[in-house]
């Protein structure tokens, strides 16, 4: 008989076995206490005891959709990962999401967005794990997670403190470029469709003939730039908490599919060794006057998630998801994040979370990797390498080494070598003068006081008003004025 309105399809367990009753649980007469015996309700209440996994620990709360990226210009000179051939179009999930807030906090605080895409590439699965903004608050991985515990809540009193924030900020001048993107405009987009996303990091390409380049990614939103003002951002996370992942949803559900046009900047590999001021320096930006945009494709989402949590939820993006003719660069934050991305999955979602749909390959998958908790995906003898038994082996004449660059010297803790043009202040001093117009400007004054007359204390204060005036005299004494006038 087919399923219709009046006969729907009936509830079953979890293996497909049809259920009594949606509403009584199995009791000695109706009156009486309820069975063990009550296979349905048991399964019930220990499913909802464990349906939820432990949330990311930065970027915690998100949205995503999926898509396709479609090349549409020819830099195959550059790179021969096929995911970039001329007129090749490909598959993606995308997630984006705030850095501090828990998975529950609302979307329009004043945070960076993550902006993170999955390639479905025939070579296998390649991940970009970026930003809104091109730069970020520290160069060395060994701050991160003092840099994240700084943006969180204290041990005391379970509360968000701006004077911690702004504590370690002030004692991390190379923050100052990522602080200024983030109490400016940027620093809340008015929805995800109107932010563009960045790689952030340096990558390597390589071409066909085995040529090196050196490049960063630019995703451009075709909708345009836009932003709320602090006000209105604080008015919608009082009324809808979950703006910008609705807005998202609804977007695509009426079929105005919102997209992005890649570009990227490439700089010769020679030009790295002698460049002005560290190319890989992740709070640094290239000028687009010494390395112009190229563009490459466009991406469009189109399809919403069915299930959240299954397509969302429990993706797992990672930069160490890297296709031949794609490579790491001496970025010392992106060669940590080759570890911790991937770690944090198998800690949050288990070891074979690469067998989760939403994050497996669409390219054939031949691997060693074997067993372990919530293994689906059935493995075939011999199940170790060498072997004279015919399973898969590593075709180096085929794909080459993985793509690196020579370096040596000592072992050392020790910050990048010092280049000419290498400040902390420089190029947050250019976004404020040189970007930003006087509304701008203004705006950023009024958001950085704001931030400050909000629980900062001396002598973090103090360091504050120097920490701006070191970016930009003018906008560092205005902010000072405005604190103080609040007082």
């Amino acid at each position: 008989m087919a399923l219709t309105e009046a006969h729907p399809a009936p509830t079953t367990t979890d293996a497909g076995i049809p259920v009594s009753s949606d509403e009584h649980s199995l009791t000695v007469g109706p009156d009486g206490p309820i069975l063990l015996q009550d296979n349905y309700l048991i399964e019930q209440m220990a499913q909802f005891n464990r349906e939820r996994i432990p949330e990311r620990q930065p970027h915690a709360k998100g949205g995503g959709a999926f898509g396709r990226f479609t090349v549409t210009d020819d830099v195959s000179a550059y790179t021969k990962a096929a995911v970039f051939q001329p007129n090749t179009e490909t598959e993606i999930a995308i997630r984006f999401s705030s850095v501090a807030g828990e998975r529950g906090s609302p979307d329009t605080w004043r945070d960076p967005r993550g902006f993170a895409v999955k390639f479905y590439t025939s070579e296998g699965n390649y991940d970009m794990v970026g930003n809104n903004t091109p730069v970020f608050f520290v160069r060395d991985p060994m701050k991160f997670q003092h840099f994240i515990r700084s943006q969180k809540r204290r041990a005391d009193n379970n509360l968000r403190d701006n004077d911690m924030q702004w504590d370690f900020w002030t004692l991390s001048p190379e923050s100052a470029h990522q602080v200024t993107w983030l109490m400016g405009d940027r620093g809340i987009p008015r929805t995800w469709r109107h932010m563009n996303g960045y790689s952030s990091h340096t990558y390597m390409w390589v071409n066909a003939a085995g040529e090196k380049f050196w490049v960063k990614y630019h995703f451009k939103t075709d909708q345009g730039i836009d932003f709320l003002p602090q006000e209105e951002a604080d008015q919608t996370a009082g009324e809808d908490s979950d703006f910008h992942t609705r807005d998202l949803y609804r977007a695509i559900e009426q079929g105005d599919h919102p997209s992005w046009t890649l570009y990227v900047q490439i700089m010769p590999f020679a030009d790295a060794e002698t460049y002005r001021f560290n190319p890989f320096d992740l709070t640094k930006v290239w000028p687009h006057g010494d390395y112009p945009l190229h563009r490459v494709g466009r991406l469009t989402l189109d399809r919403n998630p069915a299930d959240y949590h299954t397509e969302i939820e429990q993706a797992a993006f990672e930069p160490n998801n890297l296709v031949p003719g794609i490579g790491p660069s001496p970025d010392k934050m992106l060669l940590a994040r080759l570890f911790s991305y991937a770690d944090a999955h198998r800690a949050r979602l288990g070891v074979n979370y690469k067998q989760i749909p939403v994050n497996a390959a669409q390219a054939p998958v031949h691997s060693y990797s074997k067993d372990g908790a919530m293994r689906v995906t059935n493995v075939s003898d011999p199940v170790y390498a060498p072997n004279s038994k015919g399973g898969p082996s590593a075709d180096t004449a085929r794909f080459g080494e993985p793509a690196g660059w020579h370096t040596s010297g000592q072992m050392v803790h020790a910050a990048y070598t010092p280049r000419r043009d290498d400040g902390d202040f420089v190029q947050a001093g250019t976004l404020v003068r040189e970007v930003m117009d006087d509304a701008a400007r203004d705006r950023l004054v009024a958001n950085v006081a704001g931030h400050l007359s909000n629980g900062v204390t001396e002598p973090v204060l103090r360091r504050a008003f120097e920490y701006w005036r070191n970016i930009d005299q003018e906008t560092g004494d205005r902010i000072e004025k405005s604190v103080k006038s609040n007082d």
